[in-house]
């Protein structure tokens, strides 16, 4: 099953990963219906490895690579799969997402 990222937000994340560097907003907001598990993401290279912060809901959200078809494949204990956010939009870059998620042991967002 695939998440269902836009085109769009697939190519803003294509065009971010040119730009790793920067400090980008996050692009796409994948979470876990029937868990606490929430990753925001910046960039994706061409392979399908994306970046961004990744929070599995044990109350230390990191930075750091993740693979966008792995997440594909993930089922819950109630078998549905992960989950794209079509209403989020980010008012903060990734920096600013991590360090309030660090303080408080998860991401709110």
């Amino acid at each position: 099953m695939a998440l269902k990222i836009t085109a769009k937000q697939k190519q803003t994340l294509l065009e971010n990963d040119q730009e790793y560097y920067l400090d980008h907003r996050p692009v796409v907001k994948i979470f876990n219906p029937a868990g606490a598990a929430t990753w925001l993401l910046t960039s994706m290279d061409p392979h399908g490895v994306a970046y961004g912060l990744c929070d599995l809901g044990m109350g230390s959200p990191e930075l750091g690579s993740v693979s966008v078809h792995e997440l594909a494949e993930v089922k819950g204990p109630l078998g549905i799969g992960l989950e794209v956010d079509r209403f989020f939009t980010a008012d903060k870059t990734i920096s600013q997402y991590a360090a309030a998620a660090r303080a408080s042991g998860s991401i709110a967002a």
